[in-house]
């Protein structure tokens, strides 16, 4: 368990569910240390023999997640620090790919960007009926690059494409189930937690070999999204610099 006043990511087993929650203050974004941490949580929980199945939830009451954190990005000065920067959701996605276990995510509220990829890179997510969807990255002068290879597995091009280049608008959790993000979504908090628990609670007591196969015969074809990945984190790393993007994210601010 990490836990400060910057926000925690936490690890804690029972009857073989691993659980995973992240916060952060500011609508559960994600700065850099966060990310490192959820990264290296997912890591050491595949290989934890206590639990055969994985939730990863975030805290509070509001969003999911925000996405990326505004307060890091503008403090970044290289092109390798915005490398480094957008390297910190390439290794949450590729830990959440290379992981033996199947993940699932409890969506409880609205999701950003970053946030998308989260949800993307799990096996099985189940949303609240209020977890709109929007991807946000093209306002901002940026672009769903990292996220994108995990956003466009499971939704397809073209609804993919729609989030992206349709960035100031929300999409529902209707849209979000019926183009493949989200596998299930109730319409209470209590359904909700229902939910994530009866199904992982039936995938503990499941053939953990049988899950990791299933597991690996789901992820094929994607051995590539290391490079990949680093090579779309230097994109936005680039391009996290421009003045577009600066000026955008300070009348954000502003507002």
């Amino acid at each position: 368990m990490t836990n400060s006043g910057n926000g925690y990511v936490t690890y804690t087993t029972n009857n073989n569910i691993g659980t995973i929650e992240f916060y952060h203050p500011k609508g559960n974004s994600l700065p850099g240390n966060i990310l490192r941490q959820l990264a290296d949580a997912i890591t050491k929980a595949g290989l934890d023999d206590k639990s055969n199945v994985l939730v990863i939830k975030s805290g509070g009451e509001g969003a999911f997640c925000a996405g990326a954190s505004f307060d890091e990005m503008k403090k970044i000065s290289t092109e390798q620090e915005g490398k480094d920067f957008f390297m910190g959701f390439a290794n949450v996605i590729n830990a959440m790919r290379t992981c033996p276990k199947i993940i699932i995510c409890r969506v409880h509220g609205k999701t950003v960007g970053g946030g998308i990829g989260i949800v993307a890179a799990s096996d099985f997510s189940i949303a609240h009926t209020k977890a709109s969807v929007r991807l946000s990255e093209i306002s901002l002068g940026i672009g769903p690059f990292v996220v994108g290879p995990a956003v466009g597995r499971k939704l397809g091009k073209a609804a993919f494409s729609t989030l992206a280049f349709d960035a100031k608008n929300w999409y529902d959790s209707e849209w979000a189930l019926h183009n493949g993000l989200y596998n299930k979504v109730v319409d209470t908090v209590e359904d909700l937690n229902s939910a994530v628990d009866e199904i992982s609670s039936d995938l503990a007591s499941a053939n953990p070999d049988a899950l990791t196969q299933m597991k690996d015969i789901m992820w094929q074809s994607t051995g590539h999204w290391g490079p990949t990945l680093e090579q779309r984190a230097e994109i936005s790393g680039r391009l996290v610099l421009s003045d577009f993007t600066k000026n955008y994210i300070k009348s954000f601010e502003e507002k």
